[in-house]
């Protein structure tokens, strides 16, 4: 396995499989499979499938570390481009099928519907990331700048679940939204419980160092 996602095919073949979801919408459209409103159907579905890759791109730094896997790193920069890519899907199929690419409608629109608002603000948060994933904005702006904006990737989890939570309770449906929290709160857990065992860890290291410096002055 380690050996095939080194493998120069191996990018190819995950840019393809992150297509899959688009291919199958532009069928299932063509073929009228999209049941007896299709422009909900296609704005619905494009949503869940940012939350799939959301879930996916926060996945990447979990599963490596506790499968000793260093390669799917190689993965996670085409993988945040596509949770953009199919964001972008959302907000168009939004704008195209609800607003007919009214601008002032849209604006209004953001403006007064809550869950559309803080959608919106994932989807600039999203852009701001994808518009600096090349080599050329990390030197830009310097790694740490990079690594602080990158994390706002963290907010975007969150804006994205209160969208989804508040686009559901309308309907007062709210299973989907439960399964997607909790699979972003364990990945997001799971970064805060590694942060809090580094800080120990250097704590301990820094009180090691304390005592070892205070016996060699004895």
């Amino acid at each position: 396995m380690r050996k095939f996602l080194l493998h120069p095919l191996a990018k190819p073949v995950v840019f393809v499989l992150c297509l899959l979801p688009l291919a199958w919408l532009v069928y299932a459209a063509v073929a009228n499979q999209l049941g007896a409103n299709p422009a909900e159907a296609l704005i619905r579905a494009t949503g869940d499938w940012t939350l799939r890759a959301l879930c996916l791109v926060l996945a990447v730094t979990p599963v490596r570390v506790m499968t000793s896997t260093p390669q799917l790193a190689r993965f996670r920069r085409m993988l945040g481009v596509f949770v953009f890519f199919y964001a972008l899907l959302h907000l168009l199929s939004y704008s195209w099928f609800d607003m007919g690419f009214e601008v002032n409608d849209i604006a209004v629109d953001i403006a007064k519907r809550p869950f559309i608002l803080v959608g919106f603000l994932a989807f600039v948060l999203l852009s701001l990331m994808a518009g600096t994933s090349f080599n050329r904005a990390i030197r830009a702006l310097g790694a740490k700048r990079w690594q602080v904006l990158h994390r706002t990737v963290y907010a975007v989890a969150g804006l994205a679940i209160l969208h989804f939570f508040w686009m559901r309770a309308g309907k007062n449906n709210f299973g989907e939204v439960a399964v997607y929290a909790a699979i972003l709160a364990v990945l997001l857990g799971w970064r805060v419980w590694q942060a809090l065992r580094k800080r120990a860890a250097k704590a301990a290291a820094g009180v090691a160092a304390a005592r070892q410096g205070a016996a060699a002055q004895r």
